[in-house]
């Protein structure tokens, strides 16, 4: 698994109760959620790549 790096974040109070519900309501942490987030921006602004898609092998698996 990737290692993560971790960082103080300030945020105002009443966006992170917004983040909170949002998070609790997907089931996520509100770490997952704020990680969730981030991703999606990035992947919509061209500045990652999205993961590639499975393999026939792992896909096979699954089913």
């Amino acid at each position: 698994m990737a290692e993560k790096k971790s960082f103080a974040l300030r945020i105002d109070p009443a966006m992170m109760k917004a983040i909170e519900k949002w998070a609790a309501d997907e089931f996520r942490s509100v770490n997952g959620q704020i990680e969730w987030i981030l991703h999606n921006a990035l992947k919509e602004a061209g500045r990652v790549k999205a993961p590639p898609s499975a393999s026939p092998d792992e896909k096979k698996d699954e089913a």
